[in-house]
């Protein structure tokens, strides 16, 4: 028999994760969890300080107490719980380059730890893509290295860290995102490995992650033709159900990556991709990183209502979603209970995280250009700046000006972004001590003819990479694995000497 059309508008409201407007929660979102919303997603947007965040959970958690309150907090260059300094953590790729399992679990335990204690209770991470092809504009150093193996064992125990700090672990982009050149914000990324590339490289940090307990998937809005030639795999019953549920035995929740992601919403609409995705077997749909309105979360409701009316949507596959994302919700009640007393979020940040950040740097130089670190005298820092992708966020700030300056007082710092470069980029330096600072220095045409320019003129300068260090140049190039204020104040203290 079948729900009358209210239950069936709850139903459809607990599969719905949206985002929000502002700093407390809005009285649309407050009337929805009474109603049926059973999860909500932050965003920088929504954080100021760790008082505020716990404030806004709290008033969430009035009207629902076992809300879900999710976020996108990598504790890497993806930040939002410090969005406004960059992440007192380094990320996934400097955790790889130490390759130190438990380094990695005491890292995610530590996060996992402040997120309990400003009451978050899933988290979007971590990043289990294999960054395969270093042109990737999307993943890069949110990926924790481009071995499977490495990748696996740490994406394993970077969800054990989580979950032991209370908060469900969200593995992402499944069934892998790092072997393409498209970034699913814009458009339909093409995986075109067969299945014996896919089974070796791709799944095989999903299958740690499922081995490790991970309470939730998150798809990625990715066509490949090797599991489904037509659907892409948050669309696709093949991919969710054959692969994830069946095959790697999958009990938890299939989150979708945001739904008005151009991948899908431009080919099946906002409305249609949802709809899709939950009679693929998605569990809870993400919105609201750029649709943040009840229109918005409105409009897919009715959607989801319509469809099963309609029959487009099966109404036991829409009970057993909504069953799911309410089983986590009695996961993240029962692990919060288990939880000891919070103080919250730490305003000075993460100490083993900066241990980590310094654990990540790699130097490389000749044994004579060695000798020019430490820097005795105030620095000319040049930071190149690429265009962010829409995952990182342009709030977030970065490089090692600052820091460096905090501890070499009078270095002076320039920053250029691609139309920017002067001719000669480090014509006010002087004799001062250059530190060029590059990001992804190998996807930049741009950063590195003008990074040429520069060294051409100060071959003693210091070559300092925050991403991918694909491309070494420079008698001397630091590695940092990663852009967070964490990576920073570790490279800082090496130039000086002080770590």
């Amino acid at each position: 028999m079948s729900l009358p059309a209210g239950n069936l508008a709850a139903l459809a409201a607990a599969v719905l994760q949206p985002g929000f407007v502002g700093v407390t929660p809005p009285p649309w979102v407050c009337r929805w969890l009474g109603e049926g919303l059973g999860s909500v997603v932050l965003f920088a947007r929504n954080v100021v300080d760790p008082e505020q965040v716990a404030a806004l959970t709290a008033a969430l958690r009035a009207e629902r107490p076992d809300i879900i309150v999710a976020i996108d907090e990598e504790a890497g260059d993806v930040t939002r719980i410090e969005s406004g300094r960059g992440s007192s953590r380094p990320g996934n790729f400097a955790l790889g380059a130490v390759d130190d399992p438990e380094l990695t679990e005491a890292v995610a335990r530590d996060l996992g730890a402040d997120l309990a204690g400003l009451g978050i209770t899933l988290n979007y991470a971590p990043d289990a893509d294999v960054n395969s092809n270093p042109a990737n504009p999307v993943i890069g150093v949110r990926s924790f290295g481009a071995d499977p193996e490495l990748v696996a064992r740490h994406t394993a125990a970077w969800v054990r860290g989580l979950q032991t700090g209370g908060v469900a672990a969200c593995a992402k982009h499944f069934p892998g995102h790092g072997d393409t050149r498209v970034d699913s914000h814009h458009d339909l990324p093409l995986i075109t490995g067969g299945r014996d590339r896919l089974d070796g490289t791709e799944l095989a940090p999903f299958r740690a992650a499922v081995a490790a307990g991970v309470q939730a998937v998150m798809t990625g809005h990715l066509l490949v033709p090797a599991l489904d030639p037509e659907l892409p795999a948050t669309l696709s019953s093949r991919i969710l159900g054959g692969l994830l549920r069946d095959e790697l035995g999958f009990c938890g929740v299939v989150v979708t990556d945001a739904v008005e992601m151009r991948a899908v919403a431009d080919r099946y609409g906002f409305a249609g991709a949802t709809v899709r995705a939950l009679a693929a077997g998605a569990d809870a749909i993400c919105i609201g990183g750029e649709r943040a309105d009840e229109a918005a979360a409105q409009e897919l409701r009715d959607a989801i209502v319509a469809a099963v009316i309609a029959g487009e949507l099966p109404e036991e596959r829409l009970a057993e979603a909504a069953k799911r994302v309410g089983q986590l919700a009695a996961w993240s009640v029962a692990a919060r209970a288990e939880l000891p007393g919070r103080a919250g979020h730490r305003a000075d940040g993460s100490h083993v995280g900066l241990v980590a950040a310094r654990r990540a740097l790699r130097i490389t130089a000749t044994p004579a250009a060695a000798r020019r670190i430490p820097l005795t005298t105030p620095a000319y820092v040049v930071e190149f700046e690429p265009p962010r992708n829409i995952a990182i966020g342009a709030e977030t700030p970065w490089g090692i000006g600052a820091p460096l300056t905090d501890l070499l007082p009078g270095t002076v710092t320039h920053r250029y972004a691609e139309a920017e470069v002067p001719a000669d980029p480090i014509a006010g330096a002087g004799a001062r001590p250059v530190v060029l600072v590059v990001r992804d220095l190998h996807r930049h045409d741009w950063m590195h003819d003008a990074v040429s320019r520069a060294l051409a003129a100060r071959p003693d300068a210091v070559v300092v990479e925050l991403g991918v260090p694909e491309l070494v140049t420079g008698a001397v190039h630091v590695a940092t694995h990663g852009a967070t204020r964490a990576s920073a104040r570790a490279t800082a203290e090496l130039l000086v000497g002080a770590a």
